[in-house]
């Protein structure tokens, strides 16, 4: 499976809004300016974001998004799947071998997985130095 632009995007949107969670509406313009992309294009995603209940738009002159609920309760896999749609490495059909179309499950079940247990407060915490730990400790 390969995430696009949009995944992607919206990932970085989701995670400007959760590092900034409690402490007030936060601007596409301010989000697109720090990471260097097109607030447009970010325009364009946070409506399917809004619209799945991920986030709140507040007005006025100082408004802009909010999470609507804590990092700890959205997943990468909420947000992937509102602007991706469903998790699937590959289109099969029934016609497929039964050891492929197995394989193609497994595939997909193990991403649904990762990104189901990944949220966005696990994503803003992250330090380099754990993964580095944990590779350390497989040696």
């Amino acid at each position: 499976m390969k995430i696009s632009t949009k995944g992607r995007y919206g990932l970085t949107i989701m995670m400007e809004l959760a590092a900034k969670f409690g402490e007030g509406p936060t601007s596409l313009k301010s989000i697109a300016e720090k990471n260097q992309l097109s607030e447009h294009y970010l325009e364009q995603l946070i409506a399917p974001l809004r619209n799945a209940g991920l986030v709140k738009s507040i007005r006025g002159a100082y408004g802009g998004y909010i999470l609507a609920s804590e990092p700890a309760g959205v997943t990468a896999g909420d947000i992937i799947r509102v602007l991706e749609g469903p998790i699937s490495p590959v289109d099969f059909t029934e016609e497929d071998d039964p050891a492929k179309r197995q394989l193609w499950l497994r595939i997909r079940d193990s991403i649904a997985e990762v990104l189901d247990s990944t949220t966005l407060k696990d994503l803003i915490t992250y330090q380099e130095h754990d993964e580095l730990d944990n590779y350390m400790f497989y040696i």
